[in-house]
């Protein structure tokens, strides 16, 4: 049992990486960016295909993923999101043009990557790191398992801080109450939604990398899988909540892990798909969201 615990802890930080930048951009800025897992994806693949030439270790990989993720990011945002924001017609509308925007632009990145690797794997196999299992008390843990708990751990408590006390998160928050108000008091929302796309991607892209190592492979695939479970995350918890991101990556994560340990694991994927149902019926806004938070 204790073994499952650690697995569970590591899966929900990979799980809470992913989704907490795209809960931000949601919470926030009013973007539901269903690209993220096209940019999670293609971020490792980038890294995989340098890595290919010149051999790098863990931390170099993980920042160069996490760059490329950002970059993309803040791409698609100056490109596509900005310019649908300037044209609708109210907000709501709007919204739904991202959404729609954000599933074609996801396309993309999928279908370079297919094209390439052929749809097999792809993976940091040229890396020079090498992963070691600690051992105590019966229960084993990786070295890479002990670097995607750390990491969750800092980022999530980092971006919590500054939400709530930096000039820059206190304006990102007044935006998610109401738009309009923070720009006439002088919040600059297109350099904020710059900043918090870019943030997003960065985070997309350091989990595409340390999933990679994780698994040892993913595939073109693997970021479309993880967008359901983020959208899962994000209901359970609180749209633009950094710790109902946690609370809700944790629960789902232990939730597949004992469904996996019981039944063989035929039921895992429906998990995230039960815990969306049962929430928007029983607390729509999520265990730490607020009634006024708008959704797509």
């Amino acid at each position: 049992m204790s073994q499952l615990v650690i697995d569970a802890l590591v899966l929900g930080s990979i799980y809470l990486l992913f989704c907490l930048g795209m809960s931000i951009s949601w919470g926030t800025i009013d973007i539901l960016n269903f690209a993220h897992g096209g940019i999670f994806m293609f971020s490792a693949f980038v890294a995989s295909q340098i890595v290919s030439h010149v051999e790098l270790g863990l931390i170099t990989i993980c920042v160069i993923s996490a760059v490329v993720g950002a970059v993309v990011s803040a791409a698609i945002d100056v490109l596509a999101f900005q310019p649908i924001l300037r044209r609708a017609k109210n907000q709501r509308t709007a919204e739904l043009q991202i959404l729609i925007g954000g599933i074609g632009i996801g396309t993309i990145p999928v279908a370079i990557v297919q094209f390439y690797t052929l749809s097999e794997p792809f993976g940091f196999l040229r890396s020079t790191y090498e992963t070691t299992v600690h051992s105590f008390g019966g229960m084993r843990l990786s070295s890479t398992g002990l670097v995607v708990l750390g990491c969750a751990l800092v980022l999530t408590v980092s971006i919590a801080y500054w939400l709530k006390n930096t000039s820059h998160g206190l304006a990102l928050r007044a935006i998610g109450v109401d738009s309009e108000t923070a720009e006439l008091m002088g919040v600059k929302r297109r350099q904020l939604s710059l900043l918090t796309m870019g943030i997003s991607g960065g985070l997309a892209g350091l989990a595409g990398a340390l999933l990679t190592f994780n698994l040892g492979a993913i595939t073109a695939e693997s970021g479309e899988t993880l967008l359901i479970k983020a959208f899962a995350i994000i209901i359970l918890g609180g749209v633009g909540s950094t710790g109902g991101a946690a609370l809700g990556a944790m629960i789902l994560a232990f939730s597949e892990v004992l469904v996996l340990r019981y039944t063989g694991g035929g039921w895992v994927d429906a998990v995230g798909f039960g815990l969306i149902l049962v929430v928007l019926l029983l607390r729509p806004q999520g265990i730490f969201g607020k009634k006024e938070v708008r959704r797509v």
